[in-house]
């Protein structure tokens, strides 16, 4: 996020405001990620994103080494694989479980130990930019729980484990 920007300058709370959007070039997805367990508390994390960089893995190391993520699912696309695998080390260390499957979509799903829920549908991959994104943001159960089972079925049906690549790869070698 841009120094001089606050989340308050793009998004409401969400008890006050339980279905939002914005389009904005100040917030990242890792911003977001953290504004929401700020208001939820520990969570469950499933993301889709096309790719992901090297910095968005900082920020979620530093996001779980708090504590407030108890477990992260990553889904990413086959076609992001060069720049997945060159980034695998450092991911196998921050995500214990990512995915890879034909994938463009850009879903944060959020359940917290309380059982609340947060849906975010963006338009940003999990990458620093400087371009305006969009998102839409919801605590609607309904959203989140088709969100959820369709990311779900995506990881169990459609999915190949990051881990299963390496391992099957250093076996061949």
């Amino acid at each position: 996020m841009k120094r001089t920007a606050s989340m308050a300058d793009v998004v409401k709370p969400l008890a006050e405001c339980p279905s939002q959007a914005y389009l904005s070039n100040a917030v990242q997805v890792a911003d977001l990620l953290e504004w929401i367990l700020e208001q939820v508390g520990n969570a469950k994390v499933w993301q889709t994103s096309f790719s992901i960089s090297e910095e968005f893995l900082r920020r979620l190391f530093f996001i779980e080494k708090s504590g407030r993520v108890t477990e992260f699912n990553l889904v990413l696309d086959h076609k992001a694989t060069n720049k997945t695998l060159k980034l695998w080390s450092f991911m196998t260390q921050v995500i214990e479980r990512t995915y890879l499957t034909d994938n463009h979509s850009k879903i944060l799903l959020v359940q917290a130990e309380s059982g609340q829920t947060v849906s975010v549908i963006t338009s940003q991959n999990l990458t620093r930019g400087n371009r305006h994104e969009s998102a839409f943001i919801s605590t609607d159960k309904a959203i989140f729980a088709t969100l959820h089972r369709e990311v779900t079925d995506l990881i169990n049906n459609h999915s190949v484990p990051l881990t299963d690549l390496f391992s099957q790869r250093i076996q061949a070698e």
